[in-house]
């Protein structure tokens, strides 16, 4: 049975984020995953993991190796929810820039 994970878990942790920026730009090995830090191969693959089972990622067999590749979807799902912060901030942004323009137009 696979062990399923809240993935605000996983992208929690920076090393697993900087495993999805890799993966966003093509599918890796888990040795050519490896290569881009300074952790043993089985911390790696731990990673690799959690990420699997927050559904973040999947991995396919081809032929001795073992693929893995960012899954769109659940990032979107991620996305979706922090677009309510997105909005939140841009509003705010928005306020704190009609503010310092009205207090320019009232400099003497």
């Amino acid at each position: 049975m696979k062990r399923r994970r809240d993935p605000f878990q996983a992208i929690a942790d920076p090393t697993r984020r900087a495993i999805l920026v890799l993966l966003a730009a093509q599918a890796m090995t888990a040795g050519a995953i490896a290569e881009n830090f300074d952790a043993a191969r089985p911390t790696i693959s731990k990673h690799l993991l959690v990420l699997q089972e927050c559904e973040l990622i999947d991995s396919n067999q081809k032929g001795r190796e073992i693929i893995y590749e960012i899954k769109l979807d659940k990032m979107k799902e991620i996305d979706h929810w922090l677009q309510q912060f997105r909005k939140i901030w841009e509003s705010r942004f928005d306020q704190l820039d009609n503010l310092l323009s009205h207090l320019n137009h009232k400099k003497p």
